[in-house]
C-alpha cells in the first residue's frame, strides 16, 4: 500500500462519512466477570418480613447485601472497572449494538496494551480484597443476624473478577455470499444502515458532551446571585480542552457546523489560563460573553424527541 491507515484516517476519502467509519473502524467490546453482592431473601425469610406488616411474603420483593460495599479494598476493585470503562468511551465511538463500540483500526495495539494493564490491576485490586474476606464475611454476619448463610460465600473471590475483551465481527460472513446472495445482499445493507447510524450516534454524543462543558464553563464563570465569584476549578478548562483532543481523534467530520462550532469554541480559549480567569474579571466577561454565541447554536441543533436527540445543521456565529 502506497498510504498507510494512518493517512487515510487522516486524509479523508471522498466517500461518505458511513462508509469512511466502516473502513476505517473495527468494532469492539468489554465484558466483566463479577461476583454478585446481594442476594434474593428466600421464601422463608421473605414471609417473616411480611409478618410485622401484616403482607404476604410472596408479594414482596426483598434482597440482602452480602458484602460491605464501601469497604476500601471492594471500591478499589469497583474503581478498576470504572477506569476501564471510561478508557474504553474515551477511545471509541458508539454503534447501534448493545455493548459494542468502534475502535479505530490503528489504534487497537495501543488499545489492547492498556487493557492488559487494566487487567492486571484488577487482579491485583481483587488479591488485596481477598486478604480482608475473613474480615468482610464476619462484619455480613455480625450485621446480617439471622440472614447470615456461609453457602452465600465462595472459598475464595480469586477468579470471581476479570475482564475481557474481544473484536466481534460487525459485517456479514463471507460464507453467507455463497449460501445464499440475496441474504448476503440484505446483510449488507443492513450493517451499511447500522454505520449511518453510528455516524448519527457520534454526532448525537459529541453535541451532548460538548454542550455540557460549555455550558459548565459559563456558569463558572457567571456571578452568583450575590455577585460573589463561583468557585473555578482548573477541570472546567482542562475537561474541555480533552474534549477539543478526542473530538480531533474521532470525529467522523459528518457536520461541518459541529467542526466549525468545536473550532470557534477552541480558538476562544486558546491561551487561556485557570489562574487568569480567576484573576481578571475583564477576561472572564470577554470569555462569557463569546462563549454564549456557542451556546445559542449548540442549543439550536439539539431538539429532545422520545429515545432519542436529533441534531440538525445550524449556520455557526462569526
Amino acid at each position: 500500500m502506497s498510504t498507510t491507515l494512518l493517512d487515510r484516517v487522516d486524509q479523508r476519502r471522498s466517500v461518505s462519512s458511513a462508509q469512511w467509519l466502516r473502513e476505517t473502524t473495527a468494532a469492539v467490546r468489554i465484558s466483566f466477570t463479577w461476583l454478585g453482592v446481594r442476594k434474593t431473601l428466600t421464601t422463608e425469610q421473605k414471609n417473616q418480613a411480611a409478618e410485622p406488616f401484616g403482607a404476604v411474603g410472596e408479594f414482596l420483593s426483598a434482597r440482602k447485601k452480602i458484602i460491605d460495599t464501601k469497604h476500601s479494598a471492594y471500591k478499589a476493585v469497583t474503581a478498576v472497572r470504572g477506569k476501564v470503562g471510561t478508557y474504553w468511551r474515551s477511545l471509541t465511538l458508539p454503534y447501534p449494538e448493545p455493548g459494542i463500540r468502534l475502535i479505530r483500526q490503528h489504534q487497537i495495539d495501543v488499545f489492547n496494551q492498556e487493557m492488559i494493564t487494566h487487567r492486571a490491576a484488577l487482579e491485583e485490586a481483587v488479591a488485596r480484597l481477598n486478604e480482608r474476606y475473613i474480615e468482610l464475611k464476619a462484619t455480613a454476619q455480625r450485621k446480617l443476624g439471622n440472614l447470615f448463610d456461609r453457602n452465600d460465600y465462595p472459598a475464595t473471590l480469586r477468579g470471581l473478577f476479570s475482564v475481557e475483551w474481544d473484536f466481534p465481527n460487525v459485517e456479514p460472513p463471507d460464507y453467507l455470499f455463497q449460501l445464499n446472495p440475496a441474504i448476503y445482499e440484505q446483510e449488507k445493507a443492513r450493517v451499511a444502515s447500522r454505520f449511518e447510524e453510528a455516524v448519527q450516534l457520534a454526532e448525537q454524543a459529541f453535541i451532548s458532551e460538548f454542550a455540557k462543558l460549555i455550558e459548565h464553563l459559563a456558569e463558572r464563570l457567571s456571578a452568583s446571585g450575590d455577585g460573589e465569584r463561583k468557585i473555578f476549578r482548573d477541570s472546567a478548562i482542562t475537561n474541555l480542552t480533552d474534549f477539543f483532543s478526542r473530538f480531533r481523534q474521532l470525529n467522523v467530520n459528518s457536520n461541518q457546523d459541529l467542526d466549525s462550532l468545536v473550532a470557534q469554541a477552541q480558538q476562544i480559549i486558546r491561551g487561556v489560563e485557570p489562574n487568569a480567569l480567576r484573576g481578571n474579571e475583564g477576561l472572564r466577561q470577554e470569555i462569557t460573553t463569546q462563549l454564549a454565541g456557542v451556546q445559542s447554536v449548540l442549543d439550536g441543533m439539539m431538539v429532545d424527541q422520545p429515545r432519542r436527540r436529533i441534531i440538525r445543521n445550524q449556520g455557526v456565529p462569526a
